[in-house]
Order: C-alpha cells, then sequence, then structure tokens
C-alpha cells in the first residue's frame, strides 16, 4: 500500500490518495523482472503511444508502485485501469524523486529499460525531466 498526495502540474492536489498494487523493485528481487546491467532508465508505454520517462533508481524506490487499486477498490478506468505507476509517497520530502503525477502512466502496457534517457511525451512538450513539485519544476529549456 502506498499513500500519497495526488500533485498536478496544474497546481492542484488531492491528499490521502491510497494505492495498492506491487512495486518494481518487488519484481525484481524476485526475479520476475531482470534488467539488462547498462539499464539506467525506465520508459513507461501507455495506452495511445503515451510515454513517460524516470530513472531506474527512482523506479527501484519503495514508494513506486504498479498500482491496480486506488482507494481500496480495483483501479477505476479513469485511473489507468488494468495497471499505472503511481510515483513517490509526496509526503517524505527526503525521497529524491517525488514527481508530478504525469511521471506515473496510466493505462501502462509496458517498460522499456534503456542506458540513457529518452524524452517522454510531456518531456518532448517542454514539460521539465524531473517534475519535482517542491521546486515547481512543472516547465523546461530541455529540448
Amino acid at each position: 500500500m502506498l499513500r500519497s498526495i495526488f500533485n498536478c502540474v496544474t497546481r492542484r492536489s488531492k491528499f490521502d490518495t491510497i494505492w495498492e498494487g506491487v512495486s518494481l523493485k518487488t519484481l525484481v528481487n524476485e526475479g520476475i523482472v531482470t534488467p539488462k546491467p547498462e539499464a539506467r532508465y525506465i520508459v513507461q508505454h501507455c495506452e495511445q503511444g503515451y510515454t513517460t520517462n524516470l530513472p531506474l533508481e527512482a523506479m527501484m524506490k519503495e514508494n513506486v508502485l504498479l498500482a491496480t487499486y486506488y482507494d481500496d477498490k480495483p483501479l477505476p478506468l479513469e485511473h489507468g485501469w488494468p495497471l499505472r505507476v503511481v510515483v513517490g509517497s509526496f509526503a517524505d520530502r527526503s525521497e529524491s524523486w517525488n514527481g508530478y503525477f504525469w511521471k506515473g502512466g496510466k493505462w501502462l502496457r509496458g517498460l522499456e529499460f534503456l542506458p540513457k534517457d529518452k524524452k517522454g511525451f510531456w518531456e518532448k512538450n517542454g514539460y521539465h525531466n524531473e517534475a519535482d513539485p517542491w521546486k515547481e519544476e512543472r516547465y523546461s529549456n530541455w529540448r
């Protein structure tokens, strides 16, 4: 279970959201997923060509979840059914990745492990690559 604040790039937040699922860290530790040694980044591939990127190190944190439940119910379609990535506990500012929710893809269909970073949908369109809400990192010059 992961309790987090839903921080939207539009400056809207929802407090005390509860997500359930499995962490990528658990899948790697149990040998279900085995990234190649050169993998340093992950691109999340979602419905309709949507992608978003994160460092592998960030995706391996305890506060990153491959979620199947939201607020004690199966994940509804509007929140990313059947699977979405939820990034960060947000309540703990000590984590290096507490990004806006666009860094966790809805309707997840696959994870691509890469040796170099690759911009996702919003990053290609001017959004900040790190997306730290505490620093108001919404937009970027990274093109």
